[in-house]
């Protein structure tokens, strides 16, 4: 009977919309689950002309997804990414380079409050040994600073070392979950779950560089850097490495089949990208100033004093010597081994008390010195300077984060709203369904209650 057919297709659709239903609510909490629907469609009639129908299908198993939130989503996961790393070593620098007494400007106040209390009477040997004494303590300052960027550099470049493992993780679900979901589509299997596991990799990818990411006819997704170079086509993968050399410096590579690629300078965003322009836009130029001052100070200073007289009339030595960057010496700035009287204050090799070669290295303070990441600058401003352009950098960094994290938040609310689970929602379903499948049963008991009224009626 057409009445039992129909009532049939209508209680094994229910079924079939019950269980899309009960599975949205059992992962409930499930992170990255997308929700399922069923999509019903009227069966037309076939034979009878008066006949209403052939009852319904279940025509389609849907995904309630939105590829562009799913973009938002992977996207927002660059940028916050981008900046969480970095910021700790911004605020650490922060409180290092703006401590009252760790300071470049501490060390280097003072050296020059030393050299000023030595003007007063330069013959005194105590006043002598205090300015000694003062120029250790500010190449000790140098050094220390010095030591703490160099430590976030190693400790940047060793987080960069790390990531290559996670990438080629998620490089290699991707690829597999793409076939698998090739496989497994065309046997007819629902692939959600598939698919949700392949976008769950794809975030966990940018969040560790910017991607681009492509979809294909066939249901796989291609993605590649946001620069272009390929990780992912099909079912192919490829391989990202990061190899050092003796200087400390890093090379980022990838391998794709049998091509090669040095993509340092092409990933942008993520942890990766973040890392790569706090050190190249930051750390090395910060490294390279703190020298700067260094250099010029010990350069300026040495200058002066080999020029003059010491104590006993004898030419003046220098009192620093300064190590560049990448030479392998210890200590960026150390100290000669001069004593006290051998410091050349005097312009007269026979007045001993003489201070005015001391009156042109307390000037140093004053003279323009040109500092790498701030340009031309007084010497004895240059630490403020570069403690506020710290700061400044620091700052940036704290507004994009906040901008970063509030974009991630309404990127996954977005997301939320389209693909994730309503319980509300659910339970309304589960009731609907419910009595759909307690409906089509009640047709077939009537139709069976018909037939055998027509069976009693015929005997």
């Amino acid at each position: 009977m057409t009445i039992i057919n129909n009532a049939l297709t209508g209680s094994l659709a229910a079924q079939v919309a019950l269980t899309a239903t009960s599975q949205n609510i059992a992962n409930l909490q499930t992170k990255g689950y997308t929700r399922q629907g069923v999509l019903l469609t009227a069966l037309q009639p076939t034979e009878a002309v008066k006949s209403g129908g052939n009852g319904v299908e279940v025509s389609a198993l849907i995904r309630f997804s939105d590829d562009y939130k799913n973009q938002q989503m992977w996207r927002s996961n660059s940028e916050i990414n981008r900046f969480s790393h970095t910021q700790p070593y911004l605020t650490q620098l922060e409180r290092v380079m703006g401590d009252a007494t760790a300071s470049l400007s501490a060390g280097v106040d003072g050296f020059f409050a030393a050299l000023n209390a030595s003007d007063v009477d330069p013959t005194s040997t105590p006043l002598r040994q205090q300015v000694v004494s003062e120029a250790d303590s500010m190449a000790q300052h140098f050094n220390s600073m010095n030591n703490v960027v160099s430590s976030q550099l190693l400790s940047l470049r060793q987080q960069r070392s790390a990531i290559p493992a996670q990438a080629n993780e998620a490089i290699a679900a991707i690829a597999l979950m793409n076939q698998n979901i090739v496989g497994s589509g065309a046997a007819g299997t629902n692939v959600s779950a598939l698919i949700d596991a392949r976008d769950q990799a794809i975030d966990a990818l940018a969040g560790l560089m910017a991607l681009e990411v492509t979809n294909q006819a066939d249901g796989t997704r291609d993605v590649s850097l946001k620069s272009g170079p390929p990780l992912v086509i099909g079912s192919l993968g490829g391989s990202i490495s990061v190899t050092g050399s003796a200087t400390g410096t890093q090379t980022i590579n990838l391998t794709f089949e049998t091509a090669n690629f040095v993509i340092g300078n092409q990933i942008v965003g993520g942890q990766m990208g973040g890392l790569g322009e706090f050190e190249e836009k930051v750390l090395l130029p910060l490294q390279q100033s703190i020298a700067d001052i260094a250099e010029n100070i010990a350069t300026r200073t040495n200058d002066l004093l080999t020029v003059g007289f010491d104590m006993d009339g004898a030419a003046g030595q220098p009192l620093f010597t300064f190590n560049a960057i990448g030479s392998g010496a210890s200590g960026m700035l150390r100290l000669t081994g001069i004593t006290a009287t051998q410091l050349a204050f005097s312009a007269d090799a026979a007045n001993p008390g003489n201070s005015d070669n001391l009156v042109q290295i307390i000037a140093l303070m004053n003279t323009p010195i040109t500092v790498s990441s701030i340009g031309s600058v007084l010497l004895g401003d240059a630490d403020t300077q570069l403690v506020g352009k710290l700061g400044i950098d620091s700052k940036q960094n704290i507004a994009l984060l906040s901008t970063a994290d509030t974009v991630r938040s309404q990127a996954i609310s977005d997301w939320q709203s389209t693909s994730g689970v309503n319980r509300d929602e659910e339970a309304v379903d589960l009731v609907e369904f419910q009595n759909m499948f307690q409906a089509n049963m009640k047709v077939i008991a009537v139709a069976n209650s018909l037939f055998d009224a027509t069976l009693a009626m015929m005997n």
